[in-house]
């Protein structure tokens, strides 16, 4: 899970932004003398004529299976603007975001890095981000409109701009179809409701194998089937939803396949990799992020295939995406910028595509990414898009996603109803909400 920012901590930040206000060398130029429109196309850019070695940027990600596509971009760009070097740096999850708390505290954040929609506002209502608004408005290469409204708005903090779409994402059915035809059933379809899904993993659970995996994960698990039943995380009016009927219902379902023995009990990223990629079950539901780790798996390339989740009231596939944000007191604005707009223009974003390194965000980009790669149906994840839903967030989706994970765990368990954990992280999850301004 991922760490969060105490009170101290979070007056720790402050001090450091102020401190670094009152430093001129660490201050970032004001975004009228910051911005420059930019001349040429990445490829024809030269950088600046300098005295010195290179402008070095440090990239920091957490996800490895997008490092080496990255790398490529990295070294096509180095190679568009020589005076510019781009050191990536791979940090997993959790410590990720360890590392930019001590990088926020500390004054030495990365130069550009990748933002999600849990963070966000921390980050950009403490002023740690750069305010890119006059930037993109100025340039001829990077243009929001050409990225989903619902992912810009994710980015966008009082009016201001803090980090550009780098892609999106959305959760498929990954079956292992050797399972399936020795089963002789047919394939998971679009037109699959929860009671084909159901009937599907009570078939395939058999001489030591799962017929799915429903481990205790939101973005890739439940999240899913609660807007799938027509019940929600979080309401329009920032009220939980968890005390939903709907969602209650949907959590139901979702749980019943642990406690029918028709899924393992699992807690952890790390585990339920290892379940699907070893066979122990024939379904389960993973983020079109892990797509170049299972077309690197040999095992997962021979025997499976992904298809767009069931159905019950209506279809739905939790969307999200990243956002490329620069550092609020990076020593290289300029180039930092440059670097940004690359990765988030058409041909940066068309790149990130044909490499398979994820979903483009850019207009018209995602079908490069769906030829990047014939081994799976991976049409299914942009078919979902026409009904996905926003991952639900707020200003304080770090404070109540864990909480309410936590108060969630007991159903999981059995040690609780799933009505009763659900009320319960429908009060704490309110209770945190009831802070935001």
């Amino acid at each position: 899970m991922k760490r969060r920012l105490p009170i101290l901590l979070m007056v720790m930040i402050i001090m450091a932004v102020l401190s670094a206000c009152g430093q001129g060398n660490n201050t970032p130029k004001s975004t009228e003398e910051a911005t420059k429109a930019p001349e040429a196309t990445a490829e024809e850019t030269k950088a600046p004529e300098t005295s010195g070695e290179p402008v070095t940027l440090t990239y920091a990600m957490w996800d490895a299976n997008q490092a080496k596509g990255i790398r490529t971009m990295a070294d096509e760009f180095e190679k568009a603007n020589p005076g510019i070097k781009i050191d990536i740096e791979v940090t997993g999850w959790s410590e990720y975001w360890t590392m930019l708390e001590a990088g926020a505290t500390g004054g030495s954040l990365p130069d550009v890095f990748w933002m999600h929609s849990n963070e966000i506002y921390r980050y950009a209502s403490n002023n740690m981000l750069l305010d890119l608004t006059d930037r993109l408005k100025n340039s001829t290469k990077a243009d929001l409109s050409k990225f989903p409204e619902g992912l810009n708005q994710i980015y966008n903090f009082e009016g201001k701009q803090y980090a550009v779409p780098k892609d999106f994402d959305t959760i498929g059915l990954w079956y292992n179809k050797t399972m399936f035809d020795e089963a002789k059933l047919e394939y998971p379809n679009e037109n699959w409701t929860w009671d084909d899904l159901y009937k599907a993993a009570k078939a395939l659970t058999k001489d030591g194998k799962y017929g799915i995996l429903t481990p205790f994960h939101n973005q890739e698990g439940y999240y899913n089937f609660v807007y799938q039943n027509g019940g929600t995380i979080i309401s329009a009016d920032k009220k939980s939803g968890y005390d939903d009927p709907k969602t209650i219902e949907a959590l139901e379902y979702y749980i019943k396949f642990i406690r029918d023995g028709l899924s393992p009990e699992i807690y952890d990223d790390a585990a339920r990799g290892e379940a699907i990629q070893n066979g122990v079950a024939a379904m389960g539901f993973f983020g079109s992020w892990n797509l170049s780790g299972f077309t690197a798996n040999e095992f997962m390339a021979k025997n499976f295939d992904v298809a767009p989740l069931p159905k019950k009231e209506k279809q739905a596939s939790i969307f999200n995406g990243l956002g490329n944000a620069i550092a609020f007191n990076t020593k290289h604005p300029e180039e930092a910028w440059k670097f940004v707009e690359y990765l988030s223009s058409k041909e940066g974003q068309d790149r990130q595509a044909e490499l398979g390194i994820a979903i483009s965000a850019y207009e018209g980009a995602a079908d490069l990414w769906v030829s990047s790669n014939t081994t799976f149906n991976v049409q299914a994840f942009v078919d979902m898009v026409k009904y996905a839903v926003i991952r639900p967030y707020s200003n304080t989706t770090a404070v109540w996603e864990d909480k309410a994970y936590e108060a969630l765990k007991p159903a999981f368990t059995g040690k609780q109803s799933v009505e009763e954990a659900a009320k319960n992280a429908a009060k704490i999850m309110n209770e945190s909400l009831a802070t935001e301004k």
